[in-house]
């Protein structure tokens, strides 16, 4: 099992304010990506407010391509728009060191950092019984 759920809040740079035509650019170029993550969980872009927001979960069998796809989404969008931040957890319960932690990915200016979680983590027996 791999579950992710993320949030990440577009900007086109971290100075006070965005340049409307480029943000706009930036923006086509991360739907562009999102499409090609496919249809599979929940992928939405919006603007809320004149901000554009991302909003992903998902919960597939396995992680392997999936889980590598949607972090590497986080990648993507520091590069196309490198004000840009947001937060991804991940619970990839298939084995390996962090199989029964969450791991929570952060984007801030362009550069995605691994973090624990200490919020529901360990999963058993914070979420699950043993």
């Amino acid at each position: 099992m791999f579950e992710y759920h993320g949030w990440l809040t577009i900007r086109e740079s971290a100075g006070p304010d965005d340049d409307p035509a480029l943000l706009r650019r930036q923006v086509g170029e991360i739907r562009e990506r999102l499409a090609a993550l496919g249809d599979y969980g929940l992928i939405d872009l919006r603007w809320m407010n004149g901000v554009p927001f991302v909003h992903l979960a998902g919960n597939p069998n396995r992680g392997g391509a999936w889980g590598a796809a949607v972090i590497g989404l986080f990648a993507d969008v520091g590069r196309i728009a490198p004000g840009s931040y947001g937060l991804l957890y991940v619970w990839d319960a298939e084995g390996g060191p962090h199989a029964n932690e969450f791991r929570v990915f952060r984007l801030v200016r362009g550069e995605v950092t691994e973090h624990a979680d200490g919020l529901l983590s360990p999963a058993v027996p914070a979420l699950e019984d043993p």
